[in-house]
């Protein structure tokens, strides 16, 4: 939770900075992003002591610093495996590329697809994944699969040697205790929406 606080203070930071605020507090930084102000410290307490003691943080310096923590100071190149409707929305997301998450393959066994490329990324068969990966020095990948597809597709990517992925496949999906895993299901994500709905209107 904490990693995923610091994720939040970069985007704030980052606001800040385009705003051309120099200096910011604690207190500041929670007041105008709805955020706690002790957790704020605590949180960055824990990393370093990057505040001055009358001034508070230094907006560019302090992003600077949580950017090196969170391994955002580089480019990590990414492999997209799935290029149907969400693949193909994740690919144009350009969120991703201005975090440093640059897209540079594309993997799809549709016969359709491969061979084709997108905004000048071929589209590539599995079987030229474990190729590709020390190619390309790919360490992360983003499932975008059916969910009957996403084991063997998770499998396959941490025996070619990612490191890390996002699936969005729903399901109860298993790696090695090597790869670090981290599953997102939508309709999760609505049902606890709805269950707080449902509760309003009882």
């Amino acid at each position: 939770m904490t990693v995923r606080r610091l994720s939040v203070y970069t985007r704030c930071l980052l606001q800040l900075e385009e705003d051309g605020v120099k200096t910011i507090s604690s207190q500041e930084l929670a007041d105008r992003f709805n955020l706690n102000s002790a957790q704020v410290r605590k949180d960055l307490a824990y990393f370093g002591e990057f505040g001055v003691r009358g001034i508070g943080y230094y907006v560019s310096g302090l992003k600077a610093e949580l950017q090196r923590i969170l391994g955002l100071d580089r480019e990590w190149q990414v492999a997209l495996v799935g290029f149907g409707n969400l693949g193909s929305a994740l690919f144009h997301y350009k969120g991703f590329a201005r975090q440093g998450f640059r897209i540079s393959a594309v993997f799809d066994d549709d016969p359709a697809k491969c061979g084709k490329s997108v905004d000048g990324v071929s589209i590539l068969p599995l079987r030229d994944l474990p190729r590709e990966t020390k190619a390309r020095n790919l360490q992360l990948a983003i499932v975008a699969v059916p969910a009957e597809s996403a084991q063997l597709v998770i499998e396959k990517l941490a025996a070619s040697g990612i490191k890390a992925i996002l699936n969005f496949a729903p399901g109860r999906i298993k790696a090695g205790k090597d790869v670090r895993l981290k599953n997102v299901d939508l309709s999760i994500e609505l049902e606890t929406l709805s269950f707080y709905l449902a509760q309003g209107t009882r």
